[in-house]
């Protein structure tokens, strides 16, 4: 049962809900930071996908000298991310569209670029908004393939409110680590990498928790305006996410999650 299950404002992104796990989201992003080339020195730097800033603050740290720039498609979000720094540009966009001013010396995308198709396009017009000697870095969940996604999908496919869900554009599969490579290699330095971090979850629903803040968002918003739909849903999710991953004797549950990194120099 659900019971008290807060699934919050499903309309619009939660930055609360979202940094509900900000320590195990954040070790992808940090890891992907660490690997920006030691000889760096942008001048212009976009944040694309942005989300509550947290990133772009810390990029405009790095490199104090230039100018950072946040975008994201979500007001909720750019509302926590102003309140975080008033230097950095933020800006409200859809990243489909975006196109920079001038040439960027860093793209980074931090757990963005999955929700778009046709990555194929998108890799090679990311590319052509890189200056000289500019990068691209990029860390993409692998969902698709998880074991969560995939009860995700097949819970929406079944029961009153598949008709609602049928036409969500859910999170797809990611091309595969070779064709990436293959996407820039012809104009960049490329290194492409995967890890599988094992998230340490605690409470009565970890798994349905952690989805909330991100893949959920698009199924609870095409329930909204049936909250008896919206609950059974979350119910029956949940207690196929229990069952695919029920605590460990000492209390915690654990969450494979994969994760692919881009890292590309022009």
């Amino acid at each position: 049962m659900i019971g008290d299950f807060d699934t919050g404002d499903v309309v619009g992104w939660d930055p609360a809900r979202y940094r509900q796990f900000e320590t195990e989201r954040d070790r992808a992003a940090q890891d992907l930071i660490a690997r920006l080339p030691s000889d760096f020195r942008p001048h212009h730097i976009w944040d694309l996908g942005c989300g509550p800033g947290n990133h772009a603050v810390q990029l405009k740290g790095m490199y104090p000298d230039a100018a950072v720039h946040g975008l994201d498609s979500s007001p909720e979000m750019l509302e926590r991310a102003r309140s975080l720094s008033v230097v950095v540009d933020w800006r409200l966009g859809d990243l489909r569209h975006w196109r920079p001013e001038r040439p960027a010396d860093l793209i980074f995308a931090n757990a963005s670029l999955h929700w778009l198709q046709d990555h194929g396009t998108l890799f090679r017009r990311l590319e052509a908004f890189l200056a000289p000697g500019g990068v691209i870095a990029v860390q993409m969940p692998m969902a698709w393939g998880t074991s969560h996604h995939r009860a995700l999908r097949e819970v929406a496919a079944q029961g009153p409110w598949a008709e609602r869900l049928a036409t969500i554009e859910a999170i797809g599969p990611l091309l595969s680590a070779e064709a990436y490579y293959a996407l820039l290699a012809d104009r960049c330095a490329v290194d492409v990498w995967c890890t599988t971090y094992l998230h340490v979850l605690s409470g009565p629903r970890p798994v349905l928790e952690w989805m909330t803040g991100t893949a959920l968002r698009p199924y609870l918003t095409a329930l909204r305006s049936d909250e008896p739909m919206k609950r059974a849903f979350l119910s029956a999710l949940g207690a196929r996410l229990s069952g695919a991953f029920p605590p460990r004797a000492d209390g915690v549950t654990l969450l494979p999650f994969p994760r692919l990194f881009l890292l590309a120099r022009r």
